[in-house]
């Protein structure tokens, strides 16, 4: 149950949801015969539509999440490590697809990121994190699925496929690891929220954020103003993760 609430809450949250919620309000108040209401409704809905959906806007709020915590060097041996875990994501086989296609980009991104440092630590285990609910597939288990695929034995891999969220992850994980130093993989702008969980279920792992969606160049292109779809994407990730960490912040620890 709590797991749908949250899905509808991160439903509403979207800039388009929110428009379109504005815009039937301010419908309602047109019917009502309240012009002037109706008409700053109308224009408080193209604000939130178009301010919620331009790539500037959805940096601005990424960046501070995303560099939070610098990636592995490439250039310098990893730390020292016994797992490699990696949360999940997105996951919806269906017709016959291909695992790559199954899984969404973050979730892609995420799992050969892992792969990629567990073949360079050779003596560690992988570790894929990511339930579902009833009728609905483990991200775990498409995880397992390209591990495999990419040459990871199944004796190096180890599959946690219970868990619905990153809280619930979290306590798995403590469960697994225990006072092991582990490396954890996620989306650069989700590894906040991550680490946090993480330290209050009783670990501290090494983050390795990957799939960082805001580029390192300062300039700014005059297309960054344009609405588009990957900057409502962005927006919704970061107000995701902004929501996160403060219903954290009000929690105890």
């Amino acid at each position: 149950m709590l797991y749908i609430a949250k899905q509808w809450i991160a439903a509403l949250i979207s800039p388009l949801s929110a428009s379109l919620l504005i815009v039937a309000i301010a419908v309602m108040c047109r019917l009502s015969r309240r012009p002037g209401l109706a008409r700053l409704l109308f224009i408080a809905a193209a604000v939130v539509g178009y301010v919620g959906s331009i790539p500037i806007v959805g940096d601005a709020l990424l960046g501070p999440l995303e560099h939070r915590y610098p990636p592995l060097r490439q250039d310098l041996p990893l730390p020292a490590a016994a797992y490699v875990v990696v949360l999940g994501s997105g996951y919806a086989p269906h017709d016959g697809v291909p695992v790559t296609a199954a899984l969404d980009a973050d979730g892609l991104v995420r799992v050969v990121e892992a792969v990629t440092l567990v073949r360079r630590l050779t003596d560690a285990r992988l570790v894929v994190s990511g339930g579902a609910p009833p009728g609905h597939s483990a991200p775990a288990v498409g995880y397992a699925e390209i591990a495999r695929e990419l040459g990871i034995s199944d004796t190096s891999l180890l599959v946690l496929d219970r868990a619905l969220d990153t809280r619930e992850e979290a306590r798995a994980i403590a469960a697994l690891v225990g006072n092991a130093p582990f490396i954890l993989v996620t989306s650069a702008y989700h590894t906040p929220r991550a680490m946090e969980e993480l330290r209050r279920a009783g670990v501290r792992p090494i983050p390795a954020p990957t799939g960082q969606l805001v580029g390192g160049s300062n300039s700014v292109d005059w297309r960054a103003w344009l609405p588009n779809s990957s900057g409502l994407r962005k927006v919704e990730r970061a107000l995701h993760e902004y929501i996160g960490l403060a219903v954290l912040a009000v929690q105890p620890g």
